[in-house]
């Protein structure tokens, strides 16, 4: 059994949650609710639950503070939310679940095996992740200057100008570093491919997400080849070839 708990001022959203916690996820108990952070910060003290789903904007107050106030995260944090979609990626980029209103069950039951899935020391969200994505959520449109990569043992957080390329690994994703390291995440290459979208990211091909700083070398030819500045060779899909050469200003 797992425990959790609901923080959200809009007693229809907590009814709701709750309704489709009991009706669908018998392996989830709801230990309590709360409508306010004073509630919250009581409620999760008391109950210590493995899961907290937490609403960001609370009648003057938000999420962040209940975070900020508390000594540790010590449980599994999933933000419910009806956020526009650069909110939604500021979520994916720091790597912190999320399910938007209104809930489906689908997705709540997406969210909950991967909680399952993992042990709860993987699934905790450090306060460093939280104050990046406050920061994120107040200016959205901004370049990030790091990403939070999931992986089987946690998170690593590293430097977005850091990462050469990443690679398709079945439903994983190996990241590929300038200091030759490698780092396989828990994410699917499409789902980073929405994730680093405007951060001078490219999908050259179906596998490959590469970092368009550092493209040492293009070889013509039907596709052509990249070399990175890692020394690796990168076939470019046909079909991608033109956005390519546009985005690097080269003459086709």
């Amino acid at each position: 059994m797992l425990k959790a708990f609901i923080v959200d001022d809009e007693s229809q959203s907590r009814n709701f949650l709750g309704n489709l916690l009991a009706q669908n996820f018998p392996e989830i108990e709801l230990a309590g609710q709360a409508a306010t952070v004073d509630e919250g910060i009581y409620g999760i003290k008391k109950y210590t639950p493995d899961v907290v789903f937490l609403d960001i904007q609370m009648n003057g107050e938000t999420g962040f503070d209940l975070l900020n106030r508390l000594p540790v995260i010590n449980f599994a944090l999933v933000i419910t939310s009806a956020f526009d979609r650069f909110a939604v990626k500021a979520f994916r980029f720091n790597a912190i679940d999320y399910l938007l209103k209104p809930i489906v069950a689908d997705e709540l039951s997406q969210a909950l095996n991967k909680i399952k899935q993992k042990s709860l020391q993987t699934q905790l969200v450090s306060k460093g992740q939280v104050e990046q994505l406050y920061q994120d959520m107040k200016n959205p449109q901004k370049a990030h200057d790091k990403i939070a990569i999931p992986t089987t043992e946690g998170f690593v957080i590293v430097p977005v100008s850091e990462i050469v390329y990443c690679r398709a690994s079945s439903n994983y994703t190996e990241f590929f570093f300038v200091d030759k390291k490698s780092i396989l995440s828990s994410y699917t290459l499409k789902q980073y491919d929405e994730i680093l979208t405007g951060q001078s990211f490219f999908r050259a091909h179906r596998s490959y997400l590469i970092n368009l700083l550092h493209v040492k070398l293009y070889r013509r030819g039907e596709g052509g080849e990249i070399v990175m500045s890692n020394g690796h060779e990168i076939e470019l899909a046909r079909a991608h070839k033109d956005e390519f050469l546009y985005l690097l200003n080269i003459k086709g």
